[in-house]
């Protein structure tokens, strides 16, 4: 039997679940622009956090609620300007 070939597609990516970015990171993370401009960073830090100590989402529900939900209403505040 041959060996499952990976297409790119279908790779497996892992997520750096590491704490808050270093000064030393030279890059701009457009996703990390994008959420300072919402106000939700801290709580996707919280988000961050937890995964690096506990690697489980189920032990990250909290966080992950309070995230959503910080997102949710900032995106109902865009829709009503």
């Amino acid at each position: 039997m041959a060996a499952p070939t990976t297409s790119a597609s279908a790779q497996t990516f892992k997520h750096d679940y590491s704490k808050r970015p270093s000064s030393e990171d030279s890059a701009v993370d457009p996703v990390e622009e994008m959420l300072k401009k919402t106000g939700c960073i801290e709580l996707h830090y919280a988000v961050q956090e937890c995964m690096a100590e506990h690697r489980d989402w189920r032990k990250c529900q909290d966080e992950v609620r309070n995230f959503q939900s910080c997102m949710e209403r900032n995106a109902k505040k865009r829709a009503t300007q």
